[in-house]
């Protein structure tokens, strides 16, 4: 491994994160805020670290396979360490273990919280939560391709390691340009939603915030009744929007900018998604209806937020979900480990991965009447070589080997067995709040300081999808 290069990509994304701060910096400075010299002095320390070492490492940056792995997964520990800094030094959160789980959740665009009242953050502080889940959306390691070409990095490493879904799908032939591209739909589509929950009445501050915690599916909100707090339909149904396109796979986006709008009815995975939407919000708004006995717009909407916003594991609320009834929430569930598009900037399995299982079973069922014939697996028109069908298989053991052994430790640790569920489906998908005592009117701030590490790292693994992450646990990526 070359632990110099290593050290001089992570050193420059950290300074770049503590340049970053300065943005929070002036949101304190403008509201006169006290908290300013704690983000200020987050900033000094994370530049202090950040930029010698980024210079005393300077020269010809060389990265492999073990290097791509080693630098994705090193960095995102790196940005969620020196992230809660600004939580920690300013004092909102005095508690390392929680500053760090905000932290990591945020970076990790997942969304669950420690703070009851998010109204009383100040705001620098508040910006910072939310920012950091928008540049989390992407993927650090893609907005580092895009702004630092001074790396001379080809990137392509970093690119297969960080891009979500189970096949990689370059827009362009240089993985800088195509890091180019993704931010540039990513930033566009981002200024469109500030402006129509502008015109809803948010002011620009939670335009700009919750903006940044859409497009992530990150689901940080400024109020604690999060979406719900706006209880207009035409700010709901932005947030609806806003949460369906940012679960869509961003090439398919590109691709309709530059006149090809008809990708996304010809991409399988895109019809699967809409389906998944339709069929589930049908059900939920069923059973809502006549659980209460009323049928209503507005419990239709809200069936269709949570559906939404579940399954691109955004994990906003307008409603309580929790009462909905053991049907409403097993469906939930299922959606939590389902997750967004291949591309999205949304966490759990994947609709890719979940289509390629669904076929892989129903080819062997066909293969126990036919064990001669050959029968290829597709996805759309999509041809799924062998390699990405063992790794699919692969990922999803693991995905649910993790989830029933945290499930387990959080038991052991004195969490309900609902609450235990919930917290590890909502955690390892990258959704926020969960089921039992971490639904969405609740939050992890009860939870053992044990059980909010184990969660992080189920945070981490969700959103460098397992095997980038687990990799660097076995013995020959570490042999010579």
């Amino acid at each position: 491994m070359h632990v110099r290069s290593i050290l001089n990509v992570l050193s420059a994304l950290v300074s770049i994160l503590g340049l970053t701060m300065l943005l929070a910096a002036a949101w304190s400075f403008y509201y006169g805020e006290y908290e300013l010299e704690g983000i200020l002095l987050s900033s000094a320390i994370t530049l202090a670290i950040g930029v010698p070492t980024w210079t005393f490492t300077r020269g010809r940056v060389r990265l492999g396979i073990k290097d791509g792995f080693a630098v994705v997964t090193l960095t995102w520990l790196a940005i969620s360490l020196f992230g809660a800094l600004p939580f920690f030094l300013s004092g909102v959160i005095p508690n390392i273990t929680d500053a760090f789980f905000e932290s990591m959740s945020g970076v990790t665009t997942t969304g669950a919280s420690i703070i009851g009242n998010p109204e009383r953050l100040p705001y620098g502080v508040a910006f910072w939560r939310s920012f950091i889940q928008w540049i989390g959306g992407m993927g650090i390691i893609v907005f580092s391709l895009a702004i630092l070409p001074l790396l001379g990095v080809g990137g392509v490493q970093l690119f297969k390691a960080e891009v979500p879904g189970p096949v990689p799908d370059k827009i362009k032939p240089r993985v800088r340009e195509t890091a180019k591209t993704l931010w540039l739909v990513y930033f566009g589509i981002s200024a469109v939603e500030t402006v129509l929950l502008y015109f809803g009445g948010l002011s620009f501050f939670d335009s700009l915030c919750h903006t940044f915690t859409t497009m992530a599916t990150g689901g940080f909100s400024t109020k604690s009744a999060s979406i719900g707090h706006f209880n207009t339909a035409y700010v709901q149904y932005v947030f609806i929007i806003f949460m369906f396109l940012a679960g869509i796979n961003f090439r398919l986006h590109w691709r309709a900018i530059t006149g090809n709008s008809r990708s996304y009815f010809k991409d399988g995975e895109f019809r699967f998604y809409v389906g998944l939407i339709l069929f589930f919000v049908v059900l939920i708004a069923a059973n809502n209806m006549v659980r209460i006995g009323v049928v209503s717009h507005k419990l239709f909407r809200d069936s269709l937020f949570q559906v939404v916003s579940i399954l691109t594991t955004t994990g906003y609320g307008t409603a309580d979900y929790v009462l909905w009834g053991p049907f409403a929430q097993i469906i939930l569930l299922l959606l939590m480990f389902i997750g967004g598009s291949a591309g999205s900037t949304g966490g759990g399995m994947k609709i890719a991965r979940v289509m390629v299982t669904i076929r892989y079973g129903i080819s062997e069922v066909r293969r126990l009447l036919h064990p001669r014939a050959v029968i290829p697996l597709r996805i759309g028109q999509r041809l799924i070589p062998e390699e990405v069908i063992r790794n699919t298989m692969g990922f999803v053991l693991f995905y649910v080997s993790i989830f029933v052994i945290v499930s387990v430790i959080l038991t052991a640790l004195g969490l309900d067995l609902v609450t235990a569920l919930g917290a590890t489906a909502a955690s390892i998908g990258n959704i926020g709040p969960g089921l039992g005592s971490v639904g969405p009117s609740a939050n992890y701030a009860h939870l053992p300081d044990l059980a909010k590490w184990l969660l992080a790292f189920c945070m981490l693994l969700g959103r460098l999808e397992i095997f980038t992450v687990i990799v660097l646990f076995s013995r020959s990526f570490w042999a010579r």
